[in-house]
């Protein structure tokens, strides 16, 4: 890619929906004590037009609540508070608190998920750090995303999560014909979907008595990697806590009815089931932790074809509702059990290295023989596919933790003496193929064959040339790749 394009990656910096809530917070919060009166909190968000003071115990450090315009209005206003009582007793308490590392993305979703406007940073010993606000989050889309949100939030039945489905479809069309970047557009998407499947697990959860148990539903495969598109089945699963008073098979026998559930209903939505299975109600795919580490460590140890392919799938999972915690764990043992299994990560090398750019000898492209699609391209097994399994492939050798193909770069490049020019040129090259086939896909019937292929003649000069150099980027990855590991 060019000089102009690889600026706009940010170089070795993730984007800031990727990067962590640190990132955002510009200014300390403004604080009052518990204790300070009402008319002391208003006063303050009066002068420094502000809509909202953090509510602190005596020492300044730990917050106990907040106070909002929404609360002066409910509980002052209206209410004809006493303006000299203490704002304590005013405030909005049991405040939703993440750590600084937290992701704006992550962030994000609990507040959609929650129905807040305000989340308040606490470091490692709950001392306030900063807060940061719903407007801040959507601010970095961009994109109108805020109302569907807050629709798919307040969706009550199957009909309402279809009609929130659709909309998604509609809005990314638009940005896609406005000419919207790749990759912002394709985090707005996997937001969205992420959203609508939270709500949909909320609603079904209601249906069933589940077990008192920790559990977490996961993401795996596309919507691991955030890197869904308009044709992309189902991959889920569940992790779950077992113990000698929830053994694994009772537990799982009383989630799997549930997830079925679910799995159905996201079929209604548009996203189709997965053929081979990997959903979290098929009984392989709702497992203990201690189940999943066992799993895992077989396909890291015997390293045969099918543990290859699975491990493509299921590494990159990343938790989507639940206790966050069991994945984090799984994830943490993942990242450090990899690197101790050359075997399995030069095999991996060498199956990444399969399916080569579709670059001919002579400038042109390479078509494979399609019969049904003569002279096209398969924009995911040989556009994007080389970046995602390159990118794997490198995070786990390097024990890179995020899931995400242009995440995982430029993690990777962090540590392993990747120029951060050569990674930003190389991420463009994936969110461009990416947003090819999203193009397409906005031009076919969902689940439609020939869906994810193009034809390199019906485009015109300009697209033919990106799309070209895009594919010089992933044979440039796969060259990383072969020297890495010795495969020449």
């Amino acid at each position: 890619m060019d000089e102009s394009a690889s600026g706009r990656s940010g170089g070795r910096h993730l984007p800031a929906i990727h990067g962590p809530l640190s990132n955002l917070i510009q200014r300390q919060p403004v604080t009052v004590r518990f204790d300070a009166s009402v008319r002391h909190a208003i006063t303050i968000m009066a002068d420094m037009n502000i809509g909202s003071v953090v509510v602190t115990d005596a020492s300044g450090r730990l917050p106990l609540g907040i106070f909002t315009r929404g609360d002066l209005l409910r509980r002052v206003a209206l209410a004809g508070c006493d303006l000299e009582q203490p704002i304590a007793g005013v405030m909005t308490g049991g405040v939703v608190s993440v750590r600084p590392q937290t992701t704006a993305y992550q962030a994000g979703l609990i507040m959609a998920r929650r129905g807040l406007r305000h989340l308040l940073v606490v470091d490692a010993d709950g001392a306030l750090a900063g807060i940061v606000s719903q407007t801040d989050l959507f601010a970095l889309h961009r994109s109108g995303g805020q109302d569907l949100s807050a629709d798919i939030r307040e969706a009550a039945d199957l009909a309402a999560l279809q009609a929130c489905a659709a909309d998604i479809r509609r809005l990314i069309g638009t940005l896609l014909r406005q000419g919207a970047a790749a990759e912002g557009l394709t985090q707005l998407f996997s937001t969205l979907n992420d959203l609508l499947v939270l709500r949909t697990i909320e609603l079904t959860h209601d249906e069933f008595d589940l077990p008192a148990v920790r559990w977490c539903w996961i993401a795996l495969g596309s919507e691991g990697r955030y890197e869904q598109t308009l044709s992309t089945d189902q991959d889920n699963g569940i992790v779950f806590e077992a113990s000698a008073q929830a053994p694994a098979d009772v537990v799982r026998a009383a989630l799997l009815p549930f997830a079925q559930a679910v799995n159905r209903k996201l079929d209604a939505c548009g996203f189709p089931l997965c053929q081979g299975g990997i959903m979290a109600g098929n009984a392989e795919c709702c497992l203990s932790l201690d189940e999943w580490r066992a799993r895992f460590s077989r396909w890291l140890q015997t390293p045969e074809p099918e543990a290859l392919l699975n491990a493509s799938i299921y590494f990159d999972f990343r938790s989507l509702y639940g206790d966050d915690e069991l994945a984090d764990a799984l994830r943490g043992w993942l990242v450090e059990a990899a690197p101790r299994a050359p075997l399995f990560l030069r095999l991996m090398a060498h199956n990444a290295l399969q399916c080569k750019p579709p670059l001919g000898v002579w400038r042109g492209f390479r078509f494979d023989r399609n019969r049904e699609f003569p002279r096209t391209i398969d924009l995911k097994t040989y556009g994007t596919r080389p970046f995602v399994d390159a990118a794997r492939v490198l995070a786990l050798a390097h024990g890179v933790a995020h899931t995400g193909t242009a995440q995982r770069l430029r993690g990777v490049g962090e540590i392993a003496n990747m120029e951060g020019d050569d990674v930003a040129a190389i991420v463009d090259g994936f969110y461009y193929v990416q947003l090819m086939r999203l193009r397409r896909q906005c031009n076919v019937q969902p689940g439609a064959a020939g869906a994810n292929r193009i034809e390199p003649a019906a485009l015109n000069e300009l697209d033919r040339y990106i799309l070209k150099q895009s594919f010089r980027q992933a044979r440039k990855l796969q060259n990383r790749i072969a020297l890495d590991f010795g495969l020449g």
